[in-house]
């Protein structure tokens, strides 16, 4: 028999309304994708110095966490900020208690920071020496960083967990 026109338009409404109903997956995966990624960025309270192998840190129990600062890394016989070579441990001043190339690279360093609110402590670095080098040394360093404004000297360390003491 044949249909009218107004029941076959009927009909092709009353399938399509009364079909299961889909699930949109690639929306529901964005969605996860993005809560993933957020969860992973935000998750993390760990901060991770990027160590070169050249560096062995000496181990402390100190329970502060560390802050994105700048860092200068103390590596064999080179002096490293932020990654790249400014200076060799040799390289001492007149006098031996600074070293002019990681003096003209900190003030580079601190007039790009002072653009910032400079607190009166003055600015903090992070410096990474390697246990076996020598306190002098690393004095030197420590105040050629003073003299350029960076006061708030830190130093790197690899957490070691507290022994208990056993009773």
């Amino acid at each position: 028999m044949k249909q009218s026109r107004r029941a076959r338009r009927l009909q092709r409404h009353y399938r399509r309304m009364h079909r299961a109903g889909g699930l949109n997956l690639v929306s529901l995966m964005d969605i996860f994708t993005i809560l993933v990624f957020f969860l992973m960025v935000n998750s993390s309270d760990v901060k991770v110095l990027e160590q070169s192998s050249q560096v062995e840190l000496p181990q402390s129990t100190a329970d502060r966490r560390l802050t994105d600062v700048l860092t200068l890394e103390l590596a064999g016989d080179a002096i490293l900020i932020q990654g790249r070579t400014v200076a060799t441990l040799g390289a001492t001043s007149a006098d031996g208690r600074t070293i002019p190339e990681l003096a003209k690279e900190l003030q580079v360093q601190f007039s790009r920071r002072s653009g910032e609110s400079v607190p009166p402590e003055g600015l903090p670095i992070t410096i990474m020496g390697d246990r076996t080098l020598p306190y002098a040394t690393l004095k030197t360093v420590m105040r050629t960083s003073v003299n350029a404004g960076f006061r708030q000297v830190r130093l790197a360390v690899e957490h070691k967990p507290e022994e208990s003491p056993r009773g």
